[in-house]
């Protein structure tokens, strides 16, 4: 997943003000997490998010993903 269509951007801002989880896959793994913000780092995009039992600090770069999805 090199990129995010408008729609999958607009939910995870939306997810990201409102504090929803969202459902990230990579590497055939699931990680539910709570989006903290978006980030651009050297010309990649991450999400910093945090688990929501631990609050361990989980970051994803947008293009090692194979989907994302918010949960609502």
């Amino acid at each position: 997943m090199a990129e995010l269509t408008h729609a999958q951007y607009d939910a995870l801002e939306r997810a990201v003000i409102d504090g929803r989880r969202v459902a990230i896959r990579r590497r055939g793994t699931e990680y539910v997490v709570i989006p903290q913000g978006l980030v651009m780092d050297g010309g990649r995009e991450r999400i910093e998010s945090v688990h929501p039992t631990t609050g361990e600090r989980i970051t994803f770069y947008i293009d090692d993903l194979d989907g994302i999805q918010v949960i609502r």
